[in-house]
């Protein structure tokens, strides 16, 4: 059974652009509907982390919006990260679902129950996961994950309950 859902931002929450202002603005393009979705993660039982190997503000504001239990930040080895939320939480990697899209992604994808990557991933990537979403990073391709998941888990009819 699944109980921690893990995030990475760059391709995966977002389409992996980056946009820099004048004077060290950074700017992202978040979702609408995969944050629609994740907000509704605590209601249903789950922990929710990012674990990303950039560090930003936006990220941080966005991590507060969307209640998510653990956001780390700069990370170099994302699977040594997971295993520390695990042990807070007192949690095995058959309990996690993550979705990841490039090569500092792999040791943590390849080492839990269910791994996802947006359709445009790495292709090496793609060929380590569990699942390989329709849609892209950015484009709805968490909201398609957690549907997954919710589906396979059961939750589908109590998800939609929170909002009918």
């Amino acid at each position: 059974m699944i109980k921690l859902i893990v995030f990475d931002v760059d391709g995966c929450l977002t389409d992996g652009g980056i946009i820099y202002g004048g004077s060290d603005e950074e700017y992202k393009v978040f979702n609408v509907k995969d944050g629609f979705v994740i907000v509704s993660l605590a209601k249903l039982g789950y922990k929710s982390a990012i674990i990303t190997g950039r560090a930003s503000k936006v990220v941080e504001r966005r991590s507060k919006e969307l209640k998510i239990d653990y956001l780390y930040q700069g990370v170099k080895d994302k699977k040594a990260t997971l295993d520390e939320i695990l042990k807070k939480e007192k949690l095995t990697l058959e309990n996690v679902a993550a979705i990841g899209d490039d090569i500092n992604d792999l040791k943590l994808l390849k080492s839990i129950a269910w791994s996802f990557a947006p359709n445009d991933a790495m292709d090496l990537v793609k060929q380590n996961v569990t699942s390989v979403l329709k849609l892209g990073g950015g484009k709805g391709a968490v909201r398609e994950m957690i549907d997954l998941i919710f589906e396979k888990e059961g939750k589908k009819e109590e998800f939609l309950k929170l909002w009918l």
